[in-house]
């Protein structure tokens, strides 16, 4: 089955860093799902999931402005794997981080509109 599966949330102090991977999941027959264009939205307690940045199939990258400057996002197509560099974390930073992708074998979309279960990022004062 085709999944987004994130990791790399975890508690830090304020001003650390911490790494968040998405990676698209194999099929039973080994095949790896592709990534495109992926998004990532946060979700703190008691408030609205919010847009954080978005990586596209030619790695360009765009960023909420509450984290220009402090997140970065790259990918490696060859694991099919986004990763969200999380640098001068802040506390209001503490939420549960998803991504956001279509995903495809080949140029085959085979699910349109994956979501992660989400990575906990809580970051300490």
């Amino acid at each position: 089955q085709a999944q987004l599966v994130e990791s790399g949330g975890g508690l830090v102090q304020a001003g650390g860093s911490l790494r968040l991977s998405c990676a698209a999941s194999g099929s039973p027959s080994g095949t790896i799902f592709n990534i495109k264009d992926m998004g990532w939205y946060r979700q703190a307690p008691g408030q609205q999931r919010e847009w954080v940045a978005a990586i596209t199939s030619g790695s360009f990258t765009h960023y909420a402005d509450s984290v220009e400057g402090r997140f970065t996002l790259s990918r490696d197509n060859a694991k099919s794997t986004v990763y969200l560099q999380m640098n001068s974390l802040k506390p209001e930073d503490t939420a549960v981080y998803y991504c956001n992708a279509d995903l495809y074998e080949g140029d085959i979309l085979v699910a349109m509109d994956n979501w992660g279960k989400g990575t906990l990022v809580t970051v300490s004062s």
